[in-house]
């Protein structure tokens, strides 16, 4: 999702890449649930997000778009993100504890928190929002924080999923067919979404497949 910002109003100024420490750690969120409310549309899911939740919940996408996610339109392509309920907007997975329900496998954007990504040419590089979190903080190194297993895999998979979104993107900004750019927005969400990805296999493997499917139609 983009995001129309000057990077000196909500950083430090710095660019921090995985082995680097940085003034993260908000000590478990002891009290705390601010990020997990009131957040709209904005928790935006990858595949491989959905993929983990479909794993250890047992459901299937259409299942979870019952229950926890929704479907709305991010930069002109339809994608899916965590639903907020209640007068409270909560999010779907906090339980009446205030607790994450999926920590253990809850999606890319909330492990990367308060960190964000910002994309430049063929890489991304992290930056702490130094306003997002009001808890006090401190310093943890990148890819401890994340705790997510064959970091370089997956951040390479990070900025494949971002390239290919970007180049969808402006495939449907310059077509003048409505039908086409439908078409297209559909195919993605049914590629990488809604056909389920088989547990047995590496699950890296088979988005490639899938991307490689996809580029070739763009």
């Amino acid at each position: 999702m983009k995001r129309d910002v000057d990077m000196k109003e909500i950083s430090d100024g710095k660019r921090y890449h995985a082995n680097d420490m940085v003034k993260a750690d908000c000590g478990g969120c002891v009290g705390c649930c601010d990020c997990c409310q009131k957040m709209g549309n904005s928790i935006v899911l990858d595949p491989m997000d959905v993929f983990r939740l479909e794993v250890n919940l047992h459901m299937t996408f259409e299942e979870l778009l019952q229950k926890y996610l929704e479907l709305n339109m991010v930069d002109g392509i339809i994608l899916p993100n965590l639903q907020m309920k209640g007068q409270e907007e909560c999010c779907a997975f906090l339980n009446e504890e205030g607790r994450c329900s999926i920590h253990e496998f809850r999606p890319g954007i909330c492990r990367l928190f308060p960190l964000g990504r910002i994309y430049e040419g063929e890489e991304f590089s992290y930056f702490l929002q130094v306003h997002e979190c009001p808890k006090s903080k401190t310093k943890i190194k990148i890819k401890k924080w994340l705790e997510i297993p064959e970091l370089n895999r997956y951040e390479a998979y990070i900025l494949s999923w971002h390239q290919l979104l970007k180049k969808i993107e402006k495939s449907i900004a310059v077509s003048s067919d409505e039908n086409w750019r439908k078409s297209v927005t559909m195919l993605l969400l049914n590629t990488f979404y809604v056909a389920a990805y088989e547990e047995g296999r590496d699950f890296y493997s088979q988005f490639e497949e899938r991307r490689r499917t996809m580029e070739k139609l763009l």
